[in-house]
């Protein structure tokens, strides 16, 4: 499947969501050093992307540098994950045109709810009608934190 969006420039770089772009590679070397996602073995990198609406920054010469996951029912609800550009491309709005591009995505229009969760990049997700979640009471969760770590005997497990 081709992306079902053309592809927006953004000073000399590319967002797509053409998932025959994507570089699962590129993709599993960021999420295993991230600090959401540490030690994440590329077998669970390419089963997310394969079941998720993803878009990638691309520079002039078609590296990847950035990269957002949109997990979602198409109708009633989106999980925004991964997202990321390079530390050597940020500030050049590759972050906002990654969640533009989502925004405007007829696969994740008329959605009831959108959800995230981050530690630092509060004021990006503002600009795109985030805010705190309301009643923090009704919210659960099941977190292990250090799954991929404990498969490879390096954290508890």
């Amino acid at each position: 499947m081709r992306g079902m969006l053309p592809a927006r420039s953004v000073g000399a770089y590319t967002v797509s969501d053409d998932p025959a772009r994507l570089d699962l590679r590129a993709i599993h070397t960021y999420l295993q050093r991230s600090y959401w996602s540490p030690g994440i073995p590329f077998e669970i990198v390419v089963r997310a992307v394969r079941g998720s609406l993803c878009i990638g920054a691309y520079d002039g010469d078609g590296a990847q540098v950035g990269f957002a996951r949109f997990i979602s029912d198409h109708a009633t609800f989106c999980y925004v994950s991964d997202v990321y550009v390079l530390e050597e491309h940020r500030g050049r709005g590759l972050s906002k045109a990654l969640m533009g591009l989502a925004m405007d995505h007829p696969m994740l229009q008329g959605l009831r709810r959108w959800s995230l969760v981050t530690a630092d990049a509060h004021g990006l997700y503002r600009q795109f009608g985030f805010v705190p979640v309301a009643q923090p009471q009704r919210h659960m969760e099941r977190l292990n934190r250090d799954i991929y770590l404990a498969a490879k005997g390096e954290g508890p497990a």
